[in-house]
């Protein structure tokens, strides 16, 4: 059964691509705060230890990540000649590619409790994506997602040698993440994510394939998040 833990842990994984905004009051009682209450409570807060999450995910297990390729973005390497492809466990099909969560860990507070509210990674080793074009090959592999600062790094190898560590390849954009819906086999599914191209990913494949057209901010997909919720 999909209890209300398992959606709050399942939450906190879809939470991982929300780019969080300071909330702001106009309530004109909380501009005339009484100084003395308002130093209590700066001392409070300065003593208190971090409070608990709000539901905890200790060990991923699965299942995927999956990126609904956009035409834009498909469109731009028909046009720099560039084909694209997977690399290792990733599949591709249906305009759509997958990268197996493979591990990592989130820990997710109420908004407001804990800054940045989520926190930890979630893992897709031993799969990517691939980009070539005559003789060279780009693999973007090893994706790491950051909850806390929604960005996905990785490695980059070219022709097999590798040409980057850990770096920044997609910036995540949440703000169009749907509600939270329940799949089959205690499954929870996230769908929404905006997944774009970071600076450093293009001027990477911009050396790489001797273009200036893969441009930063470029949509490369949809993300869908698929996360396995059984204990």
């Amino acid at each position: 059964m999909f209890t209300v833990r398992k959606a709050l842990a399942a939450t906190a994984i879809g939470a991982l691509s929300i780019v969080p905004l300071a909330a702001c009051s106009s309530d004109e009682a909380s501009d005339t705060t009484d100084a003395a209450t308002s130093s209590e409570s700066s001392a409070m807060e300065t003593t208190e230890s971090t409070p608990e999450p709000a539901a905890e995910v200790e060990n991923l297990t699965g299942v995927d990540t999956a990126v609904a390729l956009d035409a834009g973005f498909t469109g731009a390497l028909t046009t720099l000649g560039l084909t694209p492809g997977v690399v290792g466990t990733a599949t591709l099909a249906d305009g759509s590619i997958r990268f197996p969560i493979t591990g990592g860990d989130v820990k997710y507070w109420e908004p407001g409790t804990v800054d940045p509210y989520v926190q930890g990674e979630i893992n897709h080793d031993g799969s990517g994506l691939s980009l070539t074009a005559g003789d060279t090959v780009v693999e973007l592999i090893n994706f790491d997602i950051d909850p806390g600062t929604s960005l996905l790094t990785g490695d980059v190898m070219v022709n097999g040698e590798e040409a980057a560590a850990d770096a920044v390849l997609f910036d995540l954009d949440g703000r169009t993440l749907q509600p939270l819906a329940t799949g089959p086999n205690d499954t929870a599914i996230l769908q929404g994510t905006e997944v774009k191209i970071s600076e450093t990913a293009a001027g990477l494949l911009n050396s790489t394939f001797n273009t200036d057209a893969v441009t930063p901010g470029l949509l490369v997909g949809v993300a869908t998040i698929t996360i396995n919720t059984a204990s």
